[in-house]
């Protein structure tokens, strides 16, 4: 590709008047930039977070430290506190002239907040504050560090007493219902005072006694019932009682009581047919002849013999009677033991329940205990100061020289807008340009070669007024761009604000 130096350097030479304009437009924005906008002084302070003096004690107040620092920005630039500050070191000169939120804007604006923490590295806060005058900033950046301090130990003593305070409402609750458990307990052992595990095995050593005392009671009760039955047999049998006493018995009577006694012994061995049986009751029957012929004409001796029996029958009534009394109450007490004994497995399973409920309460309660006494300890370090705290390692100043605007930089800047205005205009002209304006250009356009060329013959006429309109455009930018840029300034809105507006939509 032929490069022609030579007809860009025309081009350029003719289009210079209006990119000359176009940049003098643009290095005068900068240079009215550079001496309207207003000084600015900026300065910052750096915090540390500092760990506990007392370290690894159970109790204190662990918290993340970067989490720490973000509450506390967070705090820090609400609403309230931005405007109390700006208020109170009148950061805007006559503030009642701004909106509350036009107010929270400039502040969080102003305020510049960096935190620096990583694994194995300290955790620092820079807070920096920008203003018109060197002491507002290094006022308000100081304020803004007394803030963080308060908030710290105000967020760090809260912490403290609240968790004092909930573990002592835990240790009352489980107080409360550690006793009410231990009612529980005492009232469902006293009404299942006979059938508790524990006195299983007094029971079931009781229940064997007792029956062994229902089992001798029915034999005794059976035997004297047998007794009795016997005695009215053998006295209506013999008419004598069989257990008269031998003084009062006659020959006859203890020889037949004899002889009954041998019968009795023999019918065991041998049967009723036995020689030996037959003669034994032959004699018998001799022999209860002779006693009733001796006893039949004693009328007040059968009458005596009645009486006794019926003494003796009572006293055996008398001794059936206690018996049954006995029977009865071993009876009523042996299934009272059984009962209990059924009920034992039941009530053992419920007291374990509530037993096992008391424990965990407990357990509960004496944690509730060691938790509270933690954070008591815990509220005492926070309140001396000597857990995890916020220290200031730099304290804020009053700057010497303002930190903006940087003058030069802004007239760099305008002049280094306007040369690159210049450089775009001219190649988005060139771009737009599709007149035929060299041979080369006529050659591709019409694929001929022309044999010669003739310029535009302009007359001395047209230079002079051509020259005069260029003249005239460059005077024309010189002067209405300055009193343009005046107008604005004055009759719209200050440059300074205009650039800051423009600034925060670039998001600059």
């Amino acid at each position: 590709m032929n490069l022609n130096l030579r007809f860009y350097w025309t081009l350029f030479l003719r289009r210079l008047p209006v990119m000359a304009a176009l940049f003098l437009f643009c290095a005068s924005i900068g240079v009215a930039l550079a001496f309207k906008l207003p000084t600015s002084y900026s300065t910052t302070a750096r915090l540390l977070v500092e760990a506990p003096e007392i370290a690894g004690l159970p109790g204190t107040v662990q918290t993340n430290r970067a989490e720490q620092m973000e509450i506390i920005e967070q705090r820090l630039l609400t609403r309230a506190n931005l405007i109390d500050v700006a208020n109170r070191h009148k950061v805007f000169g006559d503030t009642s002239k701004m909106s509350p939120d036009a107010i929270v804007n400039a502040m969080r604006g102003a305020t510049d907040i960096k935190r620096a923490s990583g694994r194995d590295r300290a955790t620092l806060m820079t807070v920096s504050f920008s203003a018109g005058t060197a002491r507002t900033v290094a006022n308000v950046v100081n304020d803004y560090v007394t803030l963080i301090l308060n908030e710290n130990v105000r967020l760090r003593t809260g912490r403290a007493e609240s968790t004092l305070a909930f573990f002592s409402q835990q240790v009352d609750r489980l107080n409360t219902e550690l006793n009410l458990q231990s009612e529980r307990i005492v009232a469902f052992k006293s009404k299942n005072s006979g059938a508790l595990p524990d006195s299983l095995e007094y029971r079931l050593s009781r229940e064997a006694l007792v029956q062994e005392r229902v089992s001798r009671n029915e034999s005794e009760l059976a035997d004297l019932r047998s007794q009795r039955q016997r005695m009215i047999e053998v006295y209506e049998a013999t008419g004598r009682l069989p257990f008269a006493r031998a003084q009062d018995m006659s020959p006859a009577e203890k020889q037949l009581v004899q002889l009954q006694a041998q019968l009795q012994s023999l019918e065991l061995v041998y049967s009723s047919t036995n020689p030996r049986v037959r003669v034994i009751k032959a004699k018998i029957g001799q022999i209860e002849a002779q006693v009733a012929a001796e006893g039949g004409s004693a009328q007040d001796k059968e009458d005596e013999k009645d009486t006794v029996l019926n003494i003796a029958l009572a006293q055996i009534d008398s001794q059936i009677e206690s018996l049954q009394k006995d029977l009865a109450e071993n009876t009523v007490e042996l299934e009272n033991l059984r009962t209990s004994i059924e009920q034992t497995a039941t009530n053992g399973i419920a007291l374990d329940a509530l037993e096992r409920d008391y424990v965990n309460a407990q357990n509960q309660y004496s944690a509730a205990i060691a938790r509270r006494d933690q954070a008591q300890v815990s509220e005492q370090i926070e309140l001396s100061s000597r857990g995890q705290r916020i220290t200031v390692i730099e304290q804020a100043n009053v700057p010497n020289r303002p930190s903006s605007p940087n003058r030069p930089v802004v007239v760099a800047g305008g002049i280094g807008a306007g040369l690159a205005a210049m450089a775009a205009l001219f190649f988005l002209l060139e771009l737009l340009n599709r007149t035929i304006r060299r041979p080369v250009e006529l050659t591709k356009a019409l694929g001929v070669t022309p044999l010669a060329t003739i310029p535009y013959m302009e007359t001395r006429r047209h230079f002079w007024i051509r020259r005069t309109l260029k003249l005239a455009l460059l005077v024309a930018v010189i002067i209405a761009v300055p009193v343009g840029l005046w107008a604005v300034d004055t009759y719209y809105r200050p440059l300074d604000l205009i650039y800051d507006r423009l600034l925060s939509q670039l998001g600059l």
